[in-house]
């Protein structure tokens, strides 16, 4: 018998299917997990690895075959992901009400810092320049997987200090490791030509691009304030009810910042504070977070799939038992340690500051920063062992953190007064679809 049609699929229709099949899993995943111990991150890389484990699918998505691609995909997540954290917060900027925030970034990300380098290095046997590499790249908390922790949507109510101090924390300290994966590069491009680097590193990759970085997100985030909220009623943008401008305030703010050769990702936070701040009250902020929100989950799963591809096509392959018990060190002793050490003398509960300490997630910018440092340095010979020592740290942090976020936010939810099974509750930031805001 012969049939009208081919019985061979066309790879652009299954395409189509499956990204129809992904944004409902966007939409519908988080209403599932509400109230189970489990997280959308770990979902997603389980189907990533089934899915790339039939014989039919023969891509191998490993970040050392893209390393491009990697660096790229990666940064377009997190620079998405800073705008929605910075749109959603609340809090009006001073030193001293976000004193939480300086506490973390200048305390507890160097000793992480410092800390990871020196496990690298003494322990897991990597060159000192590799070892800051990694370490850098391992010290911010993620702004993009650590949405579960953070705060509700604008004037949701749900800024409690933690919640506040791991929002601020993910989007301020991408800005701020930033120099340490500069200071990586140029220790192995100096190893190599032998030209000094400490004047330049302290001038340029410190002083200008954190300093130009945060005066260029201002005065993007004050024009794009005025432009949305200020000029003439018809004119206004926020009359457009929509969330589109978030976007575009995004690129622009990244893409002119880095054009004066700044730090991006500090420059697209600042911007998005900034925005925030030029109406404060107005509902737009709600819808332009909502789509901020939504395009960052879609991408989020696009690479946790691949993330999950990359574990079953090899990733963690050349791992030995040493980076395992460093992997481990790293997420249950040196981010604990140094949050502690950063939050003592804050004034909260030891069970506060405990959750701060603990929930310090690696994802996304991990994966950004360590392709970056490679992809600038060039040929590496440890290149396979960085990114699976990278990616393992990765995977645990996601289950890890994933499978005790809902029961301790509820239970931390509790002690503060709210119920977090009422009807009008708001689930947990990370875990919120359209439907539920």
């Amino acid at each position: 018998m012969r049939f009208p049609f081919s019985l061979t699929p066309d790879p652009y229709i299954l395409v189509l299917t499956g990204i129809g099949f992904l944004i409902a899993l966007v939409a519908w995943l988080p209403l599932a997990l509400r109230r189970l111990p489990l997280s959308l991150p770990i979902v997603c890389i389980a189907l990533g690895a089934a899915i790339f484990s039939l014989p039919q699918v023969g891509l191998r998505p490993l970040p050392t075959l893209y390393p491009e691609i990697t660096e790229r995909f990666s940064e377009f997540v997190v620079i998405i992901a800073l705008m929605g954290a910075g749109l959603k917060l609340d809090r009006i900027f001073s030193f001293r009400n976000w004193s939480i925030t300086w506490r973390l970034i200048a305390v507890t990300m160097p000793l992480s810092i410092a800390a990871i380098t020196l496990l690298a290095g003494w322990w897991i046997g990597l060159s000192w320049t590799f070892a800051l590499l990694l370490g850098a790249a391992l010290a911010p908390t993620d702004p993009v997987l650590a949405a579960d922790v953070q705060v509700g949507p604008p004037k949701s109510g749900q800024e409690d200090e933690v919640r506040f101090g791991l929002t601020s924390e993910a989007g301020m300290n991408d800005g701020f490791a930033f120099p340490f994966v500069h200071l990586a590069i140029a220790l192995a491009l100096s190893a190599s030509s032998g030209e000094p680097w400490l004047v330049d590193w302290l001038t340029f990759n410190v002083l200008w691009e954190i300093g130009a970085g945060v005066a260029s997100g201002y005065a993007i985030g004050r024009i794009f304030g005025w432009l949305t909220f200020r000029v003439p009623a018809q004119t206004k943008l926020a009359k457009t009810g929509d969330g589109l401008i978030a976007v575009s305030a995004t690129f622009v703010s990244y893409g002119l910042t880095e054009l004066i050769h700044c730090y991006g990702f500090l420059a697209v936070f600042v911007t998005a504070l900034t925005f925030r701040h030029a109406h404060r009250d107005h509902d737009f902020h709600l819808e332009m977070h909502n789509l901020t929100e939504q395009i960052e989950r879609i991408a989020m799963m696009v690479l946790l799939l691949l993330f999950g591809g990359a574990l079953v096509k090899g990733l963690l392959a050349p791992l030995q038992w040493i980076d395992v018990g460093a992997a481990l060190v790293i997420l249950v002793i040196v981010r604990p340690v140094t949050g502690l050490i950063g939050l003592f003398g804050h004034k909260a509960e030891f069970g506060e500051k405990l959750t701060l300490a603990f929930f310090g997630i690696r994802g996304v910018g991990s994966i950004y920063y360590l392709a970056y440092g490679l992809n600038h340095i060039g040929s590496v010979g440890d290149a396979d062992r960085l990114w699976a020592i990278l990616g393992l740290i990765v995977l645990l942090s996601i289950l890890m953190h994933g499978l005790t976020v809902t029961p301790i936010m509820r239970r931390l939810d509790r002690s503060q007064g709210r119920d977090p099974d009422a009807d009008g509750a708001i689930p947990p930031p990370g875990l919120q679809g359209p439907a539920t805001v």
